[in-house]
């Protein structure tokens, strides 16, 4: 018995040392290269927002997470340009393009989203009070979850037979890598419950998009690029403010009767009802009507909490939604 034994340890010693493989097969793709894509501005529009912004997004994903992305996205002129098969990630702000596409182009899009291209596109979400005024719209939204009539319409063409809808707040891109809000203590206290409840509940944020065989191919949300451009020193390039809706006592009574300088639209929520925005100009909502009779007042607020805290919010978007595009 001892002869055996010793027989199968020198056996056992013999062979050649066997190397641990990762238990993971992602965590070898992980460490891949992954470049994506970024359409240029055309001449014929207000030229390029943010301009440092999607790299500054993409060195934080790369910092941050495992993948390997190169800060640096492939600028793209269109639909056509060769180089779109080497992207399954392509980021597009829709002011700075026209979207009315030629029958090449529409074949091409077509094409790179039935292979599983994922096309995001910045600012598709803009208010009825914005729309026509497209400087304004890169920097305020209100959520009407659709996409707007000019991406309806040539998506339309584009994809036959499929729509734009919202996603809901449970959708697993919400949650592809961080989950919830920042640390909402830093908020003031006028701001802090309404964002919780009603602005970004659980890091949510208003989207609708086009899925192909139960994945999503077309992204639109309202802008978020403003919060992710960074300076050479690290700091934020822009401040933003927040807008709320307040209400006090006897407000409905005021309201109902209040003069308004600008104009009036509805506008479609998450669940179906309508709000009623009552706007002032130069473009900007007022107050609002909402569906169950109560109305409540726009107020903006600025610090460098608030400006801070929305940064980050929309940085985290971002990288959910390129995490969740290059993994889903």
């Amino acid at each position: 018995m001892k002869l055996v034994l010793l027989s199968i340890l020198l056996l056992l010693a013999s062979l050649p040392a066997v190397v641990p493989q990762p238990s993971d097969p992602g965590m070898e793709a992980s460490r891949q290269e992954v470049r994506v894509g970024k359409l240029r501005p055309q001449q014929s529009v207000f030229g390029e927002e943010y301009p440092n912004a999607f790299p500054c997004l993409l060195e934080h994903i790369g910092r941050e997470t495992a993948i390997n992305l190169v800060p640096s996205p492939i600028q793209l002129e269109s639909f056509l340009d060769e180089r779109l098969r080497e992207c399954p990630f392509v980021y597009a702000n829709y002011a700075e393009r026209k979207w009315d596409f030629s029958e090449e182009e529409r074949s091409a899009l077509r094409k790179y989203l039935e292979n599983g291209g994922f096309l995001f596109i910045d600012g598709g979400i803009t208010a009825s009070f914005l729309r026509g005024r497209g400087r304004l719209g890169l920097h305020h939204s209100f959520a009407e979850w659709e996409a707007t009539p000019e991406l309806k319409e040539a998506f339309a063409d584009v994809l036959p037979g499929h729509q734009f809808t919202p996603l809901r707040r449970n959708d697993p891109l919400y949650t592809a890598f961080y989950r919830g809000l920042p640390d909402t203590s830093l908020l003031p206290d006028t701001v802090r419950d309404y964002t919780i409840r009603e602005k970004w509940p659980d890091g949510t944020y208003s989207a609708v998009a086009i899925r192909l065989h139960g994945r999503i191919a077309v992204l639109c949300t309202p802008i978020i690029a403003m919060g992710w451009g960074r300076d050479t020193l690290g700091r934020w390039t822009n401040s933003i403010r927040f807008r709320i809706l307040e209400g006090t006592d006897r407000l409905d009574e005021a309201l109902k009767v209040a003069s308004y300088g600008g104009e009036r639209f509805e506008v479609t929520r998450e669940d179906g009802g309508k709000d009623v925005l009552y706007c002032q100009e130069p473009g900007l909502p007022a107050w609002c009507h909402e569906p169950d009779g109560r109305w409540r007042v726009f107020r903006y607020y600025s610090s460098r909490e608030i400006s801070d805290f929305t940064h980050v919010f929309y940085t985290r978007l971002g990288t959910n939604i390129l995490v969740h595009a290059l993994t889903q």
